[in-house]
């Protein structure tokens, strides 16, 4: 059964997620883009496929296109789940 998606449990799995990708923690705010980060676009794909598994929550091609920093994909994380 998927975990209940509430902002905060998404913000943790993403803020979890991202040092995998060499990400610092201490860099990791919503506001922090992507690009900042140095997160590129299979990084993301690796970052969706772990939420889909921890939510049941899919972003596709397109959202992942459309997403700039973590807070947009946390948002877009919450508000597919709702």
């Amino acid at each position: 059964m998927p975990t209940t998606i509430t902002p905060e449990a998404v913000e943790r799995t993403v803020y979890e997620a991202l040092p995998q990708f060499g990400v610092e923690e201490t860099d990791i705010t919503r506001e922090s883009t992507f690009e900042e980060l140095d997160v590129d676009s299979l990084d993301l794909a690796e970052l969706s496929q772990i939420i889909e598994d921890e939510y049941g929550v899919a972003l596709k091609g397109d959202d992942v296109g459309r997403i700039k920093t973590v807070g947009d994909a946390i948002d877009l994380v919450v508000s597919r789940g709702a």
